[in-house]
């Protein structure tokens, strides 16, 4: 460990106000739109038949299969996932290790994906209704920028390798792997570009692959950005 690596850690506090308020905003549109959900308050978006989950009933009857569909999309686990992380930085920024690390990088590359995917493709074609546009916009739109902004502010740096990277794929795998035995035993897709019944398993597989592809695209970005800023903060004068 060189010099400038233990005044870099050392002038941290224990508790970090950057990740505590990227934490809160990333909890807040997890637990107003699983309220929303669970609740059924509002109808779901008009989809194709194998695009929505089951035909959920109406009231307590229905909350299960609600809160299954809920815990169904991408973004619900990248902004999970960005809760957890950032909720563990929040309380201990002296907090490493190699599964953390991970994990970081997961929630830089997810929740920059769902992100994009949702301004690129989604957007266009959703109407939001009520508290379904403070939802919307905290879980696809303010998350992912307060996400990237903390990491460009508050780090942590040298998390990223290419190993590491390629590690974070693990858990987008596992939501295809999950969101393909669903669909085929239910017959329903949370998202058209998985939709298997409309467009066969070849077409989704390749939107798949490039979805992978964006992601390692974007966490190979990140980890140039972090080392940019690593020398930009070794060649600045000392105070």
């Amino acid at each position: 460990m060189t010099n400038t690596e233990v005044v870099d850690t050392s002038v941290r506090t224990g508790v970090s106000p950057w990740f505590a308020l990227n934490a809160a905003v990333a909890w807040l549109g997890l637990i107003t739109q699983f309220i929303l959900s669970s609740t059924g308050m509002y109808p779901s978006q008009a989809t194709s038949a194998s695009q929505t989950g089951y035909a959920n009933a109406p009231g307590a009857a229905g909350a299960l299969g609600r809160i299954i569909d809920f815990f169904s999309y991408f973004t619900i686990w990248s902004n999970l996932l960005v809760a957890i992380v950032t909720t563990l930085l929040a309380l201990n920024v002296h907090r490493d290790s190699p599964r953390l690390r991970v994990l970081r990088i997961d929630t830089l590359m997810m929740i920059s994906i769902t992100g994009l995917v949702y301004a690129l493709i989604i957007a266009p074609y959703v109407t939001n209704r009520g508290w379904e546009n403070l939802t919307n916009s905290l879980l696809h739109q303010i998350t992912p920028l307060v996400t990237i902004a903390v990491f460009l502010i508050e780090g942590p740096r040298r998390w990223f390798s290419i190993k590491g990277i390629f590690a974070a794929l693990i858990i987008p795998i596992i939501y295809v792997i999950y969101t393909l035995i669903r669909g085929a035993v239910i017959g329903a897709y949370p998202y058209d570009f998985f939709n298997v019944v409309k467009y066969g398993y070849t077409a989704v597989l390749i939107n798949v692959v490039g979805i992978a592809v964006l992601g390692l695209v974007i966490s190979f970005i990140y980890m140039g950005i972090d080392r940019l800023l690593q020398r930009r903060a070794s060649s600045a004068p000392s105070v």
